[in-house]
């Protein structure tokens, strides 16, 4: 589910509370083919932290050596900040029992670096489904999981006319094109729906057939709703809390995400649903033509 405002949240934090530590050791209950070899992150100093699209990007020195932990969270996957106990391969027990940290969420830590401070960097998945690649920062950069990807949603080089030419580009849907990640990086199920609520485009038209004025419409409401929604710390519509445990604000402030069957806040009209590449799409039938 986390998607380019909840990466972000992720991303800020981190950078506020990682930067220039040492990772001392390494923990993990996941199988040992959803891991990569991580005997070269011991004793690395973590440089900063980025984001690409929905990727989390963690830059670290050893040495002479630049290296690059890649995760993409997918579906349930944060990171969070806190101690946990470790005893051999059992599962971690959190140390702040009455801190931020939930007992539920603590249930879905896999992994832990322990940092040179003490404090412990650990990733929440309930599925499992994270992505986690490690390795030197030239080789991991060119991997598909980034080389493949489109301008970011939020970038200042995403300009309104470049936009225009990705979206024409495109013959599927609207709703598909906004989650193609090879078109535009960062945006999912969620702020794909809350975009063309904004923009008053139905889901299910096709991209080539859009007018210039309704491309324009949807540029300005994906930037208008992506920043509100970083601002608001994103979306814990299930799994996503911010590093401290905490949730993000912007569910609350929904437009049409995960409320169909309930008035349109713009007409009354009774939100609908329907199936976009495999995705429940959420829209005003009235609204959105």
């Amino acid at each position: 589910m986390p998607e380019l405002p909840e990466v972000s949240t992720m991303v800020d934090d981190l950078r506020r509370s990682i930067i220039g530590k040492k990772i001392c050791s390494v923990w993990s209950d996941l199988p040992g083919k959803n891991l990569p070899d991580f005997r070269d992150i011991r004793g690395a100093t973590i440089k900063t932290v980025d984001r690409r699209g929905k990727n989390i990007l963690v830059y670290l020195s050893k040495g002479k050596e630049d290296l690059l932990l890649l995760v993409h969270p997918r579906m349930t996957g944060h990171f969070l900040i806190g101690k946990w106990v470790i005893a051999g391969r059992k599962k971690p027990e959190p140390v702040l029992k009455n801190g931020p940290l939930s007992e539920k969420t603590n249930s879905y830590i896999h992994l832990i670096f322990t940092l040179g401070d003490g404090e412990m960097l650990g990733l929440s998945d309930a599925r499992k489904f994270s992505k986690i690649i490690f390795g030197k920062a030239a080789r991991v950069e060119k991997l598909n999981e980034l080389n493949k990807l489109g301008p970011d949603a939020l970038s200042p080089k995403l300009t309104e006319p470049a936009f225009q030419k990705i979206i024409s580009s495109k013959n599927k849907p609207i709703k598909a094109v906004l989650m193609d990640q090879s078109a535009v990086a960062g945006i999912g199920n969620i702020y794909s729906d809350e975009i063309l609520w904004l923009s008053k485009i139905n889901p299910l038209r096709k991209a080539p057939v859009l007018k210039d004025e309704e491309i324009r419409s949807i540029y300005s409401a994906m930037c208008s709703i992506l920043k509100k929604a970083v601002r608001l710390r994103g979306t814990s519509f299930s799994d996503f809390r911010d590093t401290g445990g905490r949730k993000g604000k912007y569910g609350e402030r929904r437009l049409v995400y995960g409320l169909a069957s309930r008035p349109c806040v713009r007409c009354g009209s009774i939100i609908a649903k329907a199936k976009v590449s495999g995705r429940t799409a959420s829209f005003c039938p009235e609204c959105q033509k």
